[in-house]
């Protein structure tokens, strides 16, 4: 049987209120509830608010360029989380200290730091586990709280995500991964043994937590569910409308979104802070040649994203799997931009979306001087195999490159066709929008004449219909 997850749990030190459930009925069987460690209220780490923290990193030699690259990246996350960096830890060691991930000097020196900076948070650029968070906080000669890098990418998800999926997802990965990190309320709470007798108010009181977590995940999981039918629904619809879909994906802050708002005029926010959006969205953009596509945002990619987030935001991420195309935003000017090429193919790769007919546009041009640079990024995508563009999405420089190398991708292969189907053949006219994309439709006394865009497969199938098929798409000769 499969263990559950939530049987690691100890019970946890604080008291509030379960957030209601999600019809909006009040469970009030019990008012107490539970804070994970760190003394905070579940799903935040309440990083917001200008708070005061102390980075920490521990790597091995052989990983120091990459474990600075990510320490970087984390002090942004917090000022993406709106706090300020006080002080910064790092330790380079063969492997992490088993119970409190770096070693005693080094503590002590957290710890006195902590003490002479009067900060509230230490955040530590890995994942700790529940044992270390509590050897960590109780080693610390001062107030504050210990979290980690998916915690505080929790707490920014949190706070970024608008759409009611969006928050449903961020709730569930925060109680997915908070859970197994609730810790004790000390001798008064704890577990006093096994057997007839022993069996007081604690362990009645983590049944009662466990119960009331696991009731809400399985709450949450169904809407997630229910709001996956209705998008999936949607999908279906554009589907049969024919007109081809492209992703914009590509690391955080790369510049995805202002490069919507430039294409279509979204009017979303883009700002220059990581997960600046969340929410995915999407807008019809006219080509040059008149064709139409359907352009989608997405969530960012970044160094060491969470499993469970991947997995949480699965609906959200599989508009990438769905799309036809690839649009892969990049940051021109990002002097690490090769490990943040290689996130994002790893990450398509993870969802199985990678393979899909690909164009990746090396944004924020602008700020390179440097034209080896760019050469040495058009070398990049050449040996990858995959087309690129360089553009600016502030300035507008080399959008219309762009515009138009997104619609070769689009095109290649396919033709635009004229059919005239008879009104007896009504069944066809389905078949044209299933299989066929940038359907236009005129219905005369002769029948239906229809313009579309179509590849061989889809064209050997409506080949009766369609005018002078023989010589668009002629038959090779074996």
């Amino acid at each position: 049987m499969k263990k559950d997850f939530f049987e690691d749990a100890d019970i946890i030190s604080d008291e509030t209120e379960l957030p209601e459930d999600i019809d909006g009925e009040e469970d009030v069987e019990d008012e107490e509830f539970t804070a994970p460690v760190g003394k905070k209220v579940i799903h935040e780490t309440d990083v917001k608010g200008e708070k005061k923290g102390i980075l920490v990193s521990v790597y091995s030699k052989s990983e120091e360029a990459d474990a600075m690259a990510s320490f970087e990246e984390l002090e942004r996350l917090f000022d993406t989380a709106e706090g300020t960096t006080v002080g910064k830890v790092t330790q380079m060691r063969d492997k992490p200290e088993g119970k409190t991930c770096i070693g005693k000097g080094k503590l002590s020196e957290l710890s006195e730091l902590c003490k002479n900076t009067e900060c509230e948070l230490v955040i530590f650029d890995t994942e700790l586990s529940p044992v270390q968070i509590k050897e960590i906080e109780n080693a610390i000669d001062a107030e504050v709280s210990v979290i980690d890098r998916s915690m505080l990418i929790l707490d920014i998800f949190a706070t970024h995500a608008t759409s009611a999926e969006g928050r449903l997802q961020v709730e569930l990965a925060q109680l997915k991964y908070t859970a197994p990190r609730l810790m004790g309320k000390g001798r008064a709470m704890s577990r006093l043994g096994g057997g007839i007798g022993t069996r007081g108010p604690g362990e009645t009181k983590l049944e009662i937590d466990r119960r009331r977590l696991k009731t809400r995940v399985q709450s949450l999981e169904a809407e997630i569910k229910r709001l996956e039918a209705v998008k999936l629904t949607q999908r279906c619809s554009r589907d049969r409308g024919g007109v081809p879909k492209c992703a914009i994906v590509g690391y955080t802050n790369a510049g995805k979104s202002t490069l919507l708002n430039l294409l279509t005029d979204a009017g979303i926010l883009a700002e220059d802070k990581l997960f600046a959006t969340l929410d995915p969205t999407t807008r019809q953009f006219i080509l040059p040649s008149g064709g139409k596509v359907l352009l989608t945002d997405t969530v960012g990619f970044i160094r060491r994203l969470p499993h469970h987030l991947i997995k949480a935001f699965k609906s959200t991420l599989d508009e990438a799997v769905y799309a036809d195309v690839l649009l892969i935003v990049a940051d021109a000017s990002e002097p690490d931009l090769a490990a943040q090429m290689e996130v994002t193919h790893r990450t398509l790769e993870e969802l199985g979306a990678l393979g899909k007919p690909t164009l990746i546009a090396f944004n924020k041009c602008d700020r390179v001087e440097d034209e080896n640079t760019l050469m040495g990024l058009r070398t990049m995508a050449s040996d990858a195999d995959e087309r690129c563009v360089f553009v600016s999405a502030l300035t507008g420089e080399g959008i219309a490159g762009l515009e138009i190398a997104l619609e070769e991708l689009l095109g290649d292969g396919k033709k635009t066709v004229e059919m005239l189907i008879p009104h007896s053949d009504g069944g066809a006219v389905n078949t044209v929008y299933r299989i066929c994309e940038n359907v236009e439709v005129d219905y005369t006394a002769e029948g239906t004449v229809i313009t579309a865009l179509c590849d061989a497969k889809a064209a050997g199938q409506l080949s009766k219909y369609i005018k002078g098929y023989d010589k668009l798409f002629p038959r090779i000769e074996d």
